[in-house]
């Protein structure tokens, strides 16, 4: 099992949460890598929604082979916006590439997949990587979820083999805990 764990981000992430998985993944051992899309640049700065803090990612999702993808032991969306963007494609209908790269990981059952708040807005678009799978989710995208074939579940963390979900972004202490619960 891979020793990094990759943190999707975009802009209109939550800092707290973004910040406190920064510290405790080291803390326990692990590697933090923000993944993005990179756009052909070396590397991109994206802000935060709550104080406009700044996170710096040079690491392409795009890039990434599998080989590279077994050095990951979890992998996660955050909350805030950061799905939302993610979504995005050039042209309509098209799946984006951070769709297409989590179809690959949702692919492999020795990875933990973590998704939080609203990042499952990213389920959509590969509701077949997601369905019948239990997750718990922010209220405010029920609807989505359920569309995506999901199960729903009212609990504030939900751990259905190696997919780990939970509400808020509040609840991102003991996601994390979660996540690692569930790698060891």
């Amino acid at each position: 099992m891979g020793k990094k764990i990759g943190i999707l981000l975009e802009n209109r992430f939550i800092e707290k949460e973004i910040f406190f998985y920064q510290s405790y993944f080291e803390m326990e051992g692990y590697e933090p890598v923000f993944l993005t899309r990179l756009w052909g640049q070396p590397n991109l700065t994206f802000k935060g929604l709550e104080y406009q803090a700044e996170a710096w990612v040079d690491h392409s999702f795009e890039a990434l082979t599998d080989a590279d993808l077994s050095e990951f032991a979890a992998v996660i969306v955050p909350a805030g916006y950061v799905a939302d963007y993610l979504l995005y494609t050039e042209q309509p209908g098209d799946v984006s590439p951070a769709c297409r790269f989590l179809e690959r990981v949702m692919a492999k059952p020795e990875i933990v997949k973590g998704f939080i708040c609203h990042s499952l807005w990213i389920a959509g678009p590969i509701k077949e990587s997601f369905a019948g799978r239990r997750v718990t989710c922010h209220n405010n995208i029920l609807s989505h979820v359920r569309n995506a074939g999901l199960e729903y579940v009212d609990q504030d963390v939900v751990v259905d083999d190696d997919l780990v979900t939970a509400r808020t972004g509040g609840h991102h202490a003991v996601f994390a805990k979660a996540i690692l619960a569930n790698l060891k």
